[in-house]
């Protein structure tokens, strides 16, 4: 009997090992507080805010302009949200707003030819635009009429050489200062009595360099903010400078912060699981340093595939073939998806598992040989309806989950 007590005692004090989560969207409890304000942001002048930073998928706007049009569809139109200053880079593309740019303008930012070591302070957009030119402008115009604005926000950086710019939004206009005693960066908003289609930024004095500018509206909603550099990997936005970052994140206020990374990790030559297990978790740690107590929401790393046999190989191991054909995922992809969903619960973010949604492993290979095609040809980019889709999905997971909040918070998980 003494025997029998001492296992029961032992089997109630052993702590309940949790069963690791293979669905789609996981520790979907998580993000409780921003499904509590979607609720209650049409027509309440509240903006829900929602940043989502990521690679060329995010720069694209393919996926989140699609999750963006659902959204307002449902709660609101807050506004486009945040971008980066005039027109980063050539081929430049936004959606439903589009951006002018004249004069001479030198554009900074955290990867490829725009990564300048040493180059000057970056934020949270991850580009920097800079000009000592009088006259220099930059603008927005809202697409279509039902897309107006009443709030422009404009953030720089700021010092004791620092010159100062024109801010206008419609017939509103506004001379700002960027002088300060010592390099900073710093944040304004101008309003509108009445939804206006245009805002701009004119160069008063030199030297002026602008991080990142945004437009609302007041009538709530929600803005869904597209920050994403071609090419980059999270490390790169750790080139970003954390005083900067945070004066930006304090000003706009997200309500949620979105990561889209993990294509480019996985097709990086000298990529091993340990070097970028450290990275992650020190860049997912520095966020939320950075923005304490935002929800954030990882999206794991999309089915991708390639030819080339010396990316099918590597310190991740060996990538077996898709059928009979020559494209196979990276060697690095299953490594680095599951790094994403053991970090992001071990870390407190909710996690999305966007290959799984796509069908999994080799699905890309099928995407792409659609009629029409999903991917594009590199079975790495997606078509206008293959970024649709993937929006549909998120979203509707995103709806059941909080469906399953409202009625049980216990239950969403």
């Amino acid at each position: 009997m003494i025997a029998a007590l001492i296992a029961t005692m032992l089997q109630v004090a052993a702590p309940a090992t949790a069963l690791p989560c293979t669905q789609a969207l996981c520790d979907a409890d998580r993000l409780a507080p921003v499904f509590a304000k979607l609720r209650f942001a049409r027509g309440s002048g509240r903006i829900v805010r929602i940043v989502q930073i990521g690679d060329s998928h995010t720069a694209a706007d393919q996926v989140t302009g699609s999750w963006r049009t659902l959204l307002q569809a449902r709660f609101g139109r807050g506004g486009r949200g945040v971008l980066p200053p005039g027109r980063p880079y050539a081929g430049y593309l936004t959606r439903d707003i589009t951006a002018t740019q004249t004069g001479p303008w030198t554009t900074a930012g955290i990867f490829g030819s725009a990564w300048h070591p040493g180059g000057g302070p970056l934020g949270l957009t991850g580009y920097t635009l800079s000009t000592d030119t009088p006259g220099a402008t930059i603008g927005l115009r809202a697409d279509r009429a039902e897309l107006g604005f009443d709030r422009f926000t404009v953030c720089a950086l700021t010092g004791p050489n620092a010159g100062s710019v024109s801010l206008t939004i419609g017939g509103v206009q506004q001379r700002w200062s960027l002088a300060a005693p010592t390099a900073g960066s710093d944040c304004t908003t101008l309003t509108s009595p009445l939804p206006v289609s245009s805002a701009g930024v004119a160069v008063t004095q030199g030297p002026v360099a602008l991080t990142s500018w945004s437009t609302e509206a007041g009538t709530g909603g929600v803005t869904l903010s597209n920050l994403g550099t071609v090419g980059a990997q999270l490390l790169h936005f750790d080139r970003t400078d954390d005083s900067v970052v945070a004066r930006e994140l304090a000003q706009y206020g997200p309500d949620l912060i979105v990561l889209a990374f993990g294509t480019n990790e996985a097709f990086y030559p000298r990529f091993t699981t340990s070097g970028y297990d450290a990275q992650l978790q020190a860049s997912l740690r520095r966020l939320q340093r950075l923005a304490p107590g935002v929800p954030m929401l990882l999206i794991g790393a999309p089915d991708s595939a390639t030819r080339l046999p010396s990316l099918q190989t590597g310190a991740a191991g060996v990538s077996l073939p898709c059928g009979e054909g020559e494209w196979r995922p990276t060697a690095a992809l299953a490594s680095v998806q599951a790094i994403q969903r053991t970090r992001a619960h071990q870390l407190g973010l909710a996690y999305w598992d966007w290959s799984q949604r796509m069908g999994g492993r080799c699905a890309a290979t099928d995407w792409a040989t659609q009629v029409p095609p999903l991917m594009r040809g590199d079975r790495v980019h997606f078509t206008s309806p293959g970024a649709a889709r993937i929006a549909g999905w998120l979203e509707a997971d995103l709806e059941a989950a909080m469906a399953k909040t409202v009625a049980d918070p216990a239950a969403a998980r």
